[in-house]
């Protein structure tokens, strides 16, 4: 699926509409978001830890977490110089929103406006995380306010329009048939006829799964393995992961007071820590016999979390002896290192596909709403560029693959994995070949794989999960085969090729330069 393709389609959609403004200012939109770095957005129900993950994910504290106006708006986070807040009301209306802090807690005044009237809020924000990646925040789905919802129906699932998102993260406490209701809903609007396409699920607030006890990311992994394996009936999300984004956030921006605040608790007897952490307000209480003062305590509690106090002080009497690496270990325990990684993978490498997969859906809703001659032949190409599904099927099969066995040992596994792009799609990466390999090794490699995976996937005694990853793997290498022209410089591929298959054999010839 080109994003170039697309443009074009898009350019040639423009010209069959000289006079209509209205189908020429979608088709502008729809070239727009082309261009705009990729929107993902965080949804799921009411306080599952949403905000608390964005700034997890993010690095700083940059949305609201408290219950104010502003969580009643969905807000998007995109990259900027400096720290602005717009509000966007009453239709084409905007005004600046002030930020503040107060106790620590960033919160965005919105003055005499109140969040009925606020379309969306607009944040722009110097992080790297957002440079490549708009992340749009959402109340939630399960608020008392029935039009509190609905503003998150409207983004993701608006009627008779395209999605706002062209991938979602949807962060779970339990799996209701609301939620299950609302990912097909979901998956409906941003993949189209080709389902989910980027829906990745979260058990959020993972370290209250285990009610903060040391095992806690052990039992939110179970509950994350058994959502997958639900989820996975339905077709309706890749993966699921636990995260426990308190953990997370503090642990990303960890102060060297906090360190030090855990090594003096570190020294304390099991017997007197277990009692002082029977509860959060018990361990922040004035007369605890501990060696940190109460405002400090109070402060680990509030950052932290049980779990997260508890880790620490396991990490600094195994040797964690300064604080970026008691950061760097807590991070890892969190989850998010986990579920970056997976955002990369499914969302990250991927976006120009899951972008233009959108704006391919907006565009065939626009031809449709406004029919002219040109119609049926530019919706007879849309249909084509978007029935190039193969590297959903790859996104779906790394999705299973995460949470279903199959008969392959773990060296084939690891390398089918790699090969549907479970480690970067750059067909170097995918053969497992490196940077000096010659598109002769690339040639040997790629024709190895195919005939690899379509002897495993045609093997009589493979159960059928099995055979229907070794066919996507095999499809993955034919791809690659075919694709190998598109790496150039030194110590890649190159030169173009054309990939043919004869009654079985598998023929790659040169093809002229275009």
């Amino acid at each position: 699926m080109s994003i170039g393709r697309a443009r074009d389609l898009i350019a040639a959609a423009r010209a069959a509409y000289p006079e209509n403004a209205a189908a020429r200012a979608q088709l502008a939109e729809c070239a727009a978001r082309l261009e705009e770095p990729l929107r993902v957005a965080l949804a799921g129900s009411l306080k599952a830890g949403k905000s608390t993950l964005l700034n997890a994910f993010v690095g700083q504290d940059i949305a609201p977490t408290d219950a104010t106006e502003c969580t009643r708006v969905v807000t998007w986070y995109r990259s900027g110089t400096t720290p602005t807040v717009t509000a966007r009301y009453d239709g084409d209306a905007s005004s600046n929103v002030t930020v503040r802090r107060h106790e620590g807690r960033l919160t965005f005044d919105l003055g005499d406006l109140t969040a009925d009237r606020v379309d969306r809020l607009d944040v722009e924000w110097p992080a790297s995380a957002l440079s490549q990646t708009t992340i749009i925040d959402t109340p939630g789905t399960s608020s008392l306010s029935k039009d509190v919802s609905a503003r998150t129906f409207r983004m993701l699932t608006p009627e008779n329009a395209v999605s706002g998102a062209d991938a979602v993260v949807y962060l779970l406490r339990s799996l209701s048939a609301s939620d299950v209701q609302f990912l097909g809903r979901i998956g409906a609007h941003v993949g189209g006829e080709s389902g989910p396409l980027g829906v990745v699920g979260v058990v959020s607030r993972a370290d209250e799964v285990g009610a903060g006890r040391a095992d806690a990311m052990m039992s939110a992994k179970e509950v994350a393995a058994r959502f997958t394996s639900e989820l996975e009936l339905t077709g309706l999300c890749q993966s699921v992961v636990p995260v426990a984004g308190l953990l997370a956030l503090g642990a990303r921006t960890l102060r060297q007071s906090e360190f030090a605040a855990f090594e003096a608790l570190a020294q304390v007897s099991d017997a007197d820590l277990q009692l002082a952490m029977l509860s959060a307000d018990r361990f922040a209480r004035d007369d605890a016999p501990l060696p940190v003062d109460a405002a400090m305590r109070s402060q680990l509690a509030d950052r932290f979390g049980l779990f997260g106090i508890r880790l620490a002080i396991m990490l600094v009497r195994l040797g964690v002896n300064d604080s970026p690496s008691l950061a760097a270990e807590l991070v890892a325990s969190s989850g998010l290192d986990e579920l970056r990684q997976v955002i990369d993978v499914q969302f990250g490498q991927r976006a120009e596909q899951l972008k233009t997969h959108s704006a391919l859906v907006a565009l065939e809703r626009v031809l449709t709403t406004h029919p002219t001659a040109a119609t049926a032949r530019l919706l007879d190409d849309v249909g084509r560029l978007l029935a190039d599904v193969h590297g959903f099927q790859e996104l779906r099969m790394l999705g299973r693959l995460r949470s279903t066995e199959t008969a392959l040992s773990g060296e084939d596994l690891a390398e089918l994995q790699r090969l549907i792009g479970g480690f970067g799609i750059d067909p170097a990466q995918r053969l497992g070949l490196g940077a000096d390999a010659s598109i002769e090794d690339g040639r040997a490699a790629g024709l190895t794989a195919v005939r690899k995976w379509r002897e495993r996937a045609a093997h009589p005694l493979v159960d059928q999960f099995t055979a229907r990853a070794c066919r996507v793997a095999a499809r993955s290498a034919e791809g690659v085969l075919a694709d190998l022209g598109g790496i150039s410089g030194a110590g890649g591929f190159a030169g173009a090729m054309r990939l043919d298959l004869d009654a079985g054999a598998v023929r790659v010839t040169p093809m002229p330069d275009a």
